[in-house]
């Protein structure tokens, strides 16, 4: 997993008790008992490879390509349809797994990953074989187990991860925009199994609303108590959110430090890291929660079972579709209209994921830049939103004047409706994510604008990335 300050603190807030709803995913099928026996057998195989190749498995080292080959062998072996996908890094050349179970509607695919790669520093045996070997112990069990899928599964195995999510990057830009549309979820498992765990669910992408409340569902019916966490685009679930995909995914913490309330609600050790060997040398096969490890795998098997068989032909799937093409503007100007330049990929602000983003105004002069994309939105829609992150950073250094402005509108026709303002009064360091709601407009074709305006000095910079447009 990538290092960020303050992960796991910021975004967090306890999830309430819940009970399984009737009819909803988590009521489909039972779930199954993932072996932590084969899981754990799994990790000291990765701990083999590490030890037999300099102590590590880091992306262009022997112990990286040794990993990504024996996992695809497990799979070979078990009917997957598996390739080995090469790509460069500045560590040399990386490898992700794909690996495709040949049965059920390939126009809808549910996909699960994890990152194999380690740091230089040691094995990874946490980070991620962790989370690794439990997608691939649901994936060989699920072959096993005779059931049929409605949906394509699908499992991904990414390098390259800490060198900055490079695998899922590749994977998802190198996806024709007709394969990426047919994913209808993606769920990432990144160190499940640290020494002194608690129990978190992402909580970073409105579109996965409904699998993050699966997961929350299943834990709650077993008893454990769980936290959303927004994970700040710092795993391989990034990229997919950035092209609105539908993510969520689970996570026992890193560096960060346990509060006193979590360790009276999930025991270990209060004012210690989750993990203190994250990233180090004694990430080990001894570095390991096994409670922890066999009730996330339990989550993982949980998921796919029941997301296997979703009807997603006739029926809304509840994580929600994101409407607009190229949400997270990865595809640069594609399917979007408006200023030239404005959509970009230059480092001078960051996106909230990925590499692109609309940096609107920002000029230091009288100006207006903006924005849009026409969007259909079901006459049979119960309730329809339109989210976004924004940045804003500015030069003015009033705390009462509005000088400069981007406004989020709705362009029906003739009529322009401004849904909301925001200004230089609004600044902030971090992006924000605003919603707003769209439903008066169901049943119409409609452009969602959002244009900006500059007075003549002092500049302010209104930076977008993942608008999502959801109806349900």
């Amino acid at each position: 997993m990538l290092k960020s300050p303050l992960y796991g603190v910021l975004g967090v807030a306890l999830i309430a008790t819940a009970v399984l709803v009737p009819g909803s995913a988590a009521n489909a099928v039972d779930s199954p008992d993932i072996s932590v026996t084969n899981t754990k057998a799994h990790l000291d195989q990765l701990q083999t490879i590490a030890t037999n190749n300099g102590g590590n498995r880091y992306t262009g080292r022997t112990g990286y390509r040794a990993s990504a080959d024996w996992v695809k062998a497990k799979l070979d072996a078990a009917g997957f349809t598996t390739t080995l996908q090469s790509f460069s890094t500045s560590a040399g050349t990386s490898y992700n797994v794909i690996a495709e179970w040949p049965q059920g509607d390939p126009n809808h695919v549910v996909m699960a990953g994890s990152h194999l790669d380690s740091v230089s520093a040691g094995p990874g045996i946490n980070d991620n074989g962790s989370g690794s070997a439990g997608v691939l112990e649901t994936a060989l069990e699920y072959a096993a187990s005779g059931q049929v899928p409605k949906n394509r599964l699908r499992f991904g195995f990414w390098g390259a991860e800490e060198l900055g999510l490079l695998g899922s990057k590749y994977y998802v830009n190198n996806l024709p925009s007709a394969e990426r549309d047919k994913i209808e979820l993606y769920l990432n498992f990144d160190m499940i199994a640290s020494p002194n765990p608690g129990y978190f669910i992402y909580d970073d992408n409105a579109a996965g609303n409904g699998a993050r409340d699966d997961l929350k569902a299943y834990f709650t019916s077993k008893s454990i108590q769980t936290e959303y966490v927004d994970v700040q685009g710092r795993s391989d679930h990034a990229a997919f959110r950035s092209l609105g995909i539908p993510t969520a995914g689970t996570f026992s913490g890193a560096e960060e430090i346990k509060t006193s309330a979590q360790a009276t609600k999930w025991g270990g050790t209060a004012n210690q890291a989750f993990d203190a060997c994250y990233h180090r040398s004694c990430d080990t096969i001894n570095n390991l929660n096994l409670t922890s490890l066999d009730r996330q795998i339990d989550a993982i098997g949980y998921m796919i079972w029941n997301y296997a068989q979703k009807d997603y032909g006739t029926t809304v799937p509840p994580t929600g579709d994101n409407l607009l093409l190229n949400p997270g503007f990865e595809s640069g100007a594609t399917n979007w209209t408006g200023t030239t330049g404005v959509i970009t990929n230059s480092t001078s602000k960051p996106a909230h994921s990925g590499s692109y983003k609309a940096w609107l105004q920002g000029n230091g002069r009288s100006s207006t830049e903006n924005i849009g994309q026409s969007v259909a939105i079901p006459a049979s829609a119960t309730a329809a939103s339109l989210s976004l992150w924004i940045r804003i950073d500015t030069a003015e250094t009033t705390t009462s004047t509005v000088y400069d402005t981007v406004k989020v509108q709705v362009v029906d026709g003739g009529t322009t409706t401004t849904l909301a303002t925001y200004s230089n009064l609004d600044k902030s360091t971090s992006y924000v994510q605003k919603t707003l709601n769209v439903l008066a407009y169901k049943g119409k074709t409609v452009t969602v604008r959002f244009l900006g305006a500059e007075d003549s000095s002092l500049q302010t910079s209104f930076v977008i990335d993942d608008v999502a447009l959801t109806a349900g």
